[in-house]
């Protein structure tokens, strides 16, 4: 997929949509084929890293004992000590409440288990659980700025049950650009990722939330 395609599809896509009250994001849509994705080998999921980030700033959770405490309230979004973690399990509201709230949570590797045991219910089905493979468990005495960084531009790609990936890729106030290469960027990851490559994809549109979609491939 060239640049100069995916930048005619922006331009397109901005022109497709009138002005609305609210700021629109660009979601890049992937219709995929020939998976089954009873097969756990053919589901897609996986973390995903993009130059820019989406426009929309993640909220991120500290899961941490006392000894990584003052680090965490330094650079994420809420801390919950160790301590906490009994509340947590108690109330299954405030623990719920947490899984809508934010995207990501960052946790010791030592804690795992007690973390499971208290938040598991409320994070797990949201797929909110801290996660090694987007870099989210880390150890005790971790610095934790870099790691938020990352997670600012980190995307969950997700095709599990249904052949469609729908990313959000900018927003309204995103450069054109940045747009650009994260679409490329999250295209060429994805392709990278599916047994037959290119040949398993069905189709490729981007958008604005309320605007006509605009062909890719």
């Amino acid at each position: 997929m060239d640049k100069k395609t995916i930048e005619e599809a922006i331009k397109q896509a901005k022109e497709n949509s009138p002005p609305r009250k609210f700021k629109q994001s660009y979601d890049l849509i992937i219709n995929l084929k020939d998976l089954d994705l009873k097969k756990n080998e053919q589901q897609i999921d996986f973390f995903a890293n993009v130059p820019s980030p989406t426009g929309k700033k993640k909220k991120i959770g500290a899961l941490v004992d006392a000894g990584l405490k003052a680090e965490a309230t330094k650079v994420c979004d809420i801390v919950i000590s160790d301590d906490e973690f009994d509340r947590y399990a108690k109330d299954k509201k405030a623990a719920k409440k947490l899984a809508q709230e934010y995207d990501y949570f960052i946790a010791q590797a030592n804690l795992m288990a007690k973390i499971a045991a208290a938040f598991g219910r409320a994070l797990g089905p949201k797929g909110k659980m801290p996660n090694p493979k987007a870099g989210a468990v880390v150890p005790p005495k971790a610095q934790l700025q870099p790691v938020y960084d990352k997670l600012q531009k980190t995307v969950r790609v997700s095709a599990k049950t249904t052949p469609i990936i729908q990313l959000m890729v900018g927003t309204e106030d995103s450069k054109p650009e940045d747009i650009a290469n994260n679409i490329s960027s999250l295209y060429t990851q994805i392709i990278q990722k599916l047994p037959q490559e290119e040949n398993n994809v069905r189709s490729v549109v981007l958008k604005l939330t309320m605007g006509k979609p605009v062909k890719l491939k």
